[in-house]
């Protein structure tokens, strides 16, 4: 691709949203972080969102556009409720607006934009990092795709239907029924109590736009294999033809470790010779050169990453099976995060934020997070994995609950879906593993919890191992439970215990802890607020916490491969995290904390 400039272009955006800008502020009167106050409303969110396919021109579409809440089925007249910052969902503080939208209505946005006049000569791009849940979208006044799910990107060729000069137009319409349907909406309902947070609706994350050739590539695809110093890198590409080539090339800090070719829709298998692995205590990252070669020349060149990372599963001496990393016995210990914002919601106020979480976790001693029935944006795993910490991934729980069957091990009850709702979820799964599928720091995958929309568990499993042989996967988090996958995973608070074992499987705690504290003047609300446990002081919740991990401990000897504790920050009306939902104060004696954590996690290795 030709380098071109469109700075100028974006200036003047950016002048004309400042106009705009001076109107807006967030809504509410609610506890927020202190990066509420760094949230800039000319250019929210401005960093690249999609690190692992990198291009050097692009430009964000984020900030202030019209907004209006129509009942379902109505027409766009024209006329708009007012401005909301993208990409805050609408019942956020952040968006200016903080409004219910509910199953019977729809929200529409409207906006409009330039293209630089360097980009006429290639295809344009309309990139969406998460809408929910169904999006329909219009450019000057044509509607051009759709989509459905509320967690993953899509991409949409908007060149055809662009004027030659002037403004574009965008709108997209949004419906999203929450729990009220049968889609995957984790822990949003219309009617937030106990562990139930606000629902979320709309545009979530960042919004952009690329110019592209028209044989360009689409997507990545990294697979390490330490025992056999390669990688499988397979890069798609969108309306190649025969004879199109990908070549890729494996850097160490500028330093050229090995590079291939092969026909565009194939593999390249790489050497890795002597390769640096990755793990939590040396988060390793190779970077990649990818191009795409057509005609005999390079029309497309993207940067990516990869880390090299082996997880698996092996019988010890005394017959338990156990979790490794790179071929070690390795205990897999932390947080159960939900990744909820007081100010944004699902969505973090700024990428500083975004990282703080992360940070903090290993600051805590841990080496692993749960991220609990949400999906985070691509920049988030990107952070996961130069950090180093390891990342088990739950699908957002959906539709309903059957009755539970927890000590009925072969045989629990499992949801009857109809056939619409079993395939969307298995249309959203397979994106979800798709976003993930090349971040060294993604693990595990999870596709039920605790029986939430759980249905036809072998299948599911065996079509995610197959799909994705790399990783291991956690069938049930919590149960109902069956003879499939690479766990087994029960939950009991506030106490760990050891209720199940498996000697075919790993055995791991999903979740226990749940320690509450509630902490005047970081509440959202007043006089309604909920934990597994309570305690008054921070002195007592960390003294709790030190008891339980001393009992975890024994635990792991006898056959415990992983433990999840409950949980990162409070959320909502919960105040059992470590932190308080605004992140203003760790709550439990960190110096402590990180002490016994270490402890925990080095447990299997003497």
């Amino acid at each position: 691709m030709r380098l071109f400039k469109g700075i100028g272009i974006v200036l003047l955006l950016l002048l004309v949203s400042n106009t705009y800008a001076q109107d807006w502020k967030p809504a509410g009167t609610r506890i927020k972080t202190t990066w509420a106050e760094k949230v800039d409303p000319a250019s929210p969110l401005p960093e690249y969102p999609r690190p692992q396919l990198v291009r050097k021109e692009w430009m964000s579409l984020n900030g202030l556009w019209d907004y209006v809440i129509l009942p379902k089925g109505n027409t766009l007249t024209g006329k708009f409720d007012g401005k909301i910052l993208v990409p805050f969902a609408i019942e956020s503080s952040l968006s200016g607006v903080q409004k219910a939208v509910g199953d019977q209505n729809e929200l529409w946005y409207h906006r409009t934009f330039e293209i630089p006049p360097a980009w006429k000569n290639y295809r344009v791009m309309l990139n969406f990092g998460a809408v929910d849940w169904k999006a329909d979208v219009w450019i000057n006044n044509t509607r051009i795709g759709s989509h459905t799910g509320g967690y993953t990107p899509f991409s949409l060729d908007i060149t055809p239907f662009i004027v030659k000069s002037g403004k574009q137009e965008l709108v997209v319409r949004v419906w999203d029924p929450t729990d009220e349907g049968f889609q995957p909406h984790g822990k949003q309902v219309n009617k937030p109590q106990s562990i139930w947070y606000t629902s979320v609706t709309g545009i979530w994350q960042t919004v952009w736009i690329e110019p592209v050739e028209q044989v360009h590539i689409s997507q990545i695809k990294t697979i390490p294999d330490v025992d056999g110093s390669s990688v499988s890198v397979l890069a798609m590409a969108r309306d190649a033809v025969a004879g199109d080539l990908v070549e890729v090339k494996i850097m160490d800090k500028g330093k050229l470790v090995s590079s291939g070719r092969s026909s565009s829709g194939q593999e390249v298998l790489l050497a890795v010779p002597q390769a640096k692995l990755w793990s939590p205590e040396s988060p390793f990252l190779y970077d990649l050169e990818v191009s795409l070669i057509h005609g005999g020349k390079v029309i497309d060149k993207v940067s990516s990453y990869f880390g090299m990372r082996k997880v698996s599963t092996k019988q010890d001496e005394n017959g338990v099976v156990r979790i490794q990393l790179n071929n070690k016995n390795y205990f897999q210990f932390g947080p159960l995060d939900q990744g909820w914002w007081p100010d944004g919601l699902y969505t973090a106020p700024t990428d500083e934020a975004l990282l703080y979480d992360i940070r903090k976790t290993k600051d805590f001693g841990f080496n692993m997070i749960r991220k609990h029935v949400k999906v985070e944006p691509a920049r988030w795993y990107y952070h996961c994995d130069r950090e180093g910490i390891l990342v088990w991934q739950d699908m957002p729980s959906g539709d309903r609950s059957p009755q539970w069957q927890m000590r009925n091990y072969f045989n629990g009850k499992e949801l009857q879906r109809s056939a619409q709702s079993e395939d969307n979820f298995r249309k959203e799964w397979k994106e979800i593993i798709n976003l993930c599928y090349s971040n060294p720091c993604v693990v595990t995958w999870v596709p039920f919890n605790e029986a939430w929309g759980q249905f036809k568990t072998p299948e599911i499993v065996e079509w995610t191992k197959n799909y994705d042989p790399s990783r291991l996967v956690n069938p049930a988090s919590g149960g109902n439970h069956y003879d499939t996958g690479d766990m087994l995973d029960i939950h009991n608070y506030p106490d760990p215990v050891l209720a199940m074992f498996d000697g075919k499987r790993a055995c791991v705690l999903g979740e226990y802890g749940g320690i509450g504290l509630a902490l005047e003047n970081h509440l959202w609300e007043q006089d309604r607020n909920w934990g597994y446990v309570q305690y008054k002081t921070s002195e007592e919740a960390t003294d709790a916490y030190i008891k339980l991990a001393e009992k975890l401990k024994l635990l792991i000897t006898a056959c415990y491969s992983a433990a999840v504790y409950t949980q990162t920050t409070d959320v909502e009306i919960e105040v059992n995290g470590l932190m308080t939902y605004d992140r203003k104060v760790i709550k439990l004696n960190e110096e402590r904390i990180r002490k016994v954590n270490r402890e925990v996690c080095n447990s299997l290795n003497p």
